[in-house]
């Protein structure tokens, strides 16, 4: 059975910009798309309580005498959405799939089916950043494939550069990916998936390293301008030479290299602001309690403006 994008499913704003993202994603593989919706059950004595305020008549909310699985409701979210992306996307083949029990762990099995799983997060309005939820987090912690966060109202133009009189399209080129790269420990894992996405896409490869101060920053001491030159051609070079393979890899990606001193979150939080797709990496390896998705990882996801790819690798 061949792989296919995925997309988690929940009837919020947010899980269908995502639907809409991965629909767009299938294309560019020329793969299928699979809306998944997950049901939790419910245990029986909550269900059993009757709800203060409840409407009986919710057909949503009511559940099998059997199976404790929605009567109705999310058959006609998933049928529904399914055959939007269909009008919208001609051509393309749209499944769905219904299953029960754990969100997070289902969820995060779906992924390891297909070649990326796609979910949605939803802006927080006044506090300048984003909400991942737990059900998100802990796929991303857990996934084996590539998980991708799409923003609440996220459109195809936003992925591209803005028309000659500044008017967003989605006709003009993909704005470029930006993939993080620690030039101490590359992986390949994270650099194949950013140029991939980079090829389908056409566009720019911008590959962002950042490092620390020297410590007589951290006391108030002097610079040593020498010092600083010879550090920042050091950090440079290690990045080029990082990407040397790539590049003979994939000849028709341009690169452009970014590389100076600051946080690693601040400077892709940055770059997110003008590209498509922003790339970073989480190792499988589990800390001593448990999986986790580090902190670098952990701010991009919260504060990027754009679709954030988390790449698992060893």
């Amino acid at each position: 059975m061949s792989r296919t994008v995925t997309v988690g499913l929940d009837g919020s704003p947010e899980s269908r910009a995502a639907a809409e993202w991965a629909a767009r994603e299938a294309r560019l593989r020329d793969l299928s798309l699979c809306l998944v919706h997950v049901w939790e059950p419910v245990p029986a004595p909550v269900t059993q309580t009757p709800l203060l305020g409840a409407e009986p008549n919710q057909r949503r909310h009511e559940r099998s005498e059997t199976t404790g699985a929605p009567a109705e409701g999310w058959g006609d979210v998933l049928g529904e959405t399914a055959a939007g992306l269909r009008l919208r996307h001609p051509g393309l083949e749209v499944l769905t799939e219904q299953r029960n029990g754990s969100p997070g762990d289902e969820l995060a099995a779906a992924a390891g089916e297909a070649e990326l799983l796609a979910l949605g997060s939803r802006g927080l309005s006044g506090i300048g950043g984003f909400l991942v939820g737990s059900v998100g987090l802990s796929v991303v912690a857990h996934a084996r494939r590539p998980v991708v966060l799409v923003r609440a109202g996220e459109q195809a133009a936003d992925e591209h550069e803005s028309d000659p009189v500044g008017i967003p399209s989605a006709a003009t080129a993909y704005r470029p990916v930006v993939v993080g790269v620690d030039t101490a420990a590359p992986d390949d894992t994270v650099l194949a998936f950013a140029f991939d996405e980079a090829a389908r896409r056409g566009t720019t490869v911008r590959a962002v390293h950042a490092w620390s101060l020297p410590m007589y920053y951290g006391y108030g001491l002097a610079a040593d301008p020498t010092y600083d030159q010879e550090l920042s051609g050091q950090e440079e070079a290690a990045l080029t030479e990082v990407l040397r393979p790539w590049r003979k890899k994939y000849p028709s990606v341009e690169v452009v290299e970014e590389c100076g001193p600051a946080s690693a979150s601040v400077r892709l939080v940055d770059a997110a602001l003008t590209a498509s797709l922003v790339v970073v990496g989480r190792r499988e390896r589990p800390g001593p309690f448990g999986a986790h998705i580090g902190p670098v990882t952990h701010a991009v996801l919260h504060h990027a403006t754009t679709p954030v790819a988390v790449v698992p690798h060893d």
